[in-house]
């Protein structure tokens, strides 16, 4: 089988490895504008990798270079996400991406009728949240008969936390920022609404050396599940966690209007105050230091005969052996395996459709269970 992987930095880099390692009788292609890094990375992965230029942007070029294989990850920006779906639809070939804006989601999303009738399966947000995340609270909501609420808490961290925001950028700055100033959208009370971001704040706990930490809405997270469970849950919610204080101070900087649009001069030219802003996170909280993902999942309910109380939880770390980050490992693998899941055939529907309408979660547990990827199932139930 044929593999493309469209982005050669960390997380198309994890993708092919991914892909690459797991099947190394397969052909992986590595496709990025900057052949040089792509080739880079192509050449430490190994012998099945190859690596091609491509410019997304030039949709004759991107539509060519897909044509014949059997899934394509695209782990590049998603604002090119609507392009690539178009592509991959006229090229006849399955495709995921890592998602990252609802706006560009939900544009994929009209294009199903289109894929349907090619014959081909697009899975935007399949990274991991929205992505794996969402697959884990969907496949829990099945071992219920009524369900009650679902909260869903995950964050990207460094081991060892450096003041004074106790955090490091482990993905896009760009999508942090969304996911800061951005409304989220979510069930209360049994009733879509739109909350504020960094608003909600409460404490979780983990096991040592993490203990008390703190989580708050951000947006983004929960994707297209509110529109598939309204009115089948009475409470859902995403929550991003950070070390405590991260919230306050972070949401300081917001207040002062550092996210804004507004331009300013800057060396002479003129840059958004959230252009500068993001390059300002970029070189000071780029440490490079080890990283963890913590991730939980909670859904309460009832079955026929007990009130049920279902826990998914991971945390995963930094990989010495490969130099991999954890949030490398915990984003690109779910795309991986969810893209080789639709090479293999074991997805079946067609369309363009959000991965938790389609994905099995046993089988994505399992499949990150092969990856040292360790995915803990907890239940408790009050017998009536």
């Amino acid at each position: 089988m044929k593999y493309i992987v469209i982005g050669a930095g960390m997380m198309g880099s994890a993708a092919a490895y991914d892909i690459a390692t797991m099947n190394p009788h397969d052909e992986v292609v590595l496709a990025d504008i900057n052949i040089q890094q792509a080739r880079m990375v192509a050449n430490a992965i190994g012998p099945n990798v190859s690596a091609v230029r491509v410019d997304v942007n030039n949709t004759s070029e991107l539509t060519e270079l897909l044509r014949g294989s059997n899934a394509v990850v695209s782990a590049v920006s998603y604002s090119v996400n609507y392009s690539m779906t178009k592509a991959a639809i006229e090229a006849g070939t399955h495709m995921v991406d890592l998602g990252g804006n609802n706006d560009v989601v939900e544009r994929q999303l009209t294009l199903d009728t289109q894929a349907e009738a090619k014959g081909v399966t697009i899975l935007p947000n399949c990274g991991l949240a929205p992505g794996l995340i969402n697959i884990l609270a969907m496949a829990g909501t099945k071992e219920f008969e009524e369900l009650d609420s679902i909260y869903l808490r995950v964050g990207g961290l460094p081991i060892v936390p450096r003041p004074p925001l106790y955090y490091q950028i482990v993905f896009s700055v760009e999508g942090l920022i969304n996911e800061y100033v951005e409304k989220a959208t979510i069930i209360k009370d049994g009733k879509l609404v739109q909350i504020d971001p960094m608003s909600g704040l409460e404490e979780i706990s983990f096991p040592e050396p993490f203990g008390t930490l703190e989580a708050f809405n951000t947006s983004g997270g929960l994707s297209t599940i509110p529109k598939l469970l309204d009115g089948k849950v009475k409470n859902l919610d995403y929550k991003t966690i950070r070390y405590k204080g991260h919230c306050e101070k972070f949401k300081t900087l917001l207040d002062l209007g550092f996210a804004t649009n507004e331009p300013m001069m800057v060396g002479g030219s003129v840059k958004t105050n959230r252009e500068f802003f993001a390059d300002l996170l970029r070189k000071k909280l780029d440490h490079g230091d080890k990283d963890v993902v913590l991730a939980r999942a909670t859904i309460t309910g009832r079955t026929s005969s007990a009130e049920k109380t279902l826990v998914y939880e991971f945390i995963d770390y930094y990989d010495d052996k490969n130099k991999m980050t954890a949030m490398m490992r915990a984003t690109a693998f779910p795309a991986s395996i969810i893209a080789q899941m639709l090479a293999r055939g074991e997805i079946t529907e067609r369309g363009v459709m959000p991965p938790e309408a389609c994905v099995p979660g046993d089988s994505t547990i399992k499949e990150l269970g092969r990856r040292n990827f360790k995915i803990t199932k907890r239940v408790t139930e009050t017998w009536s």
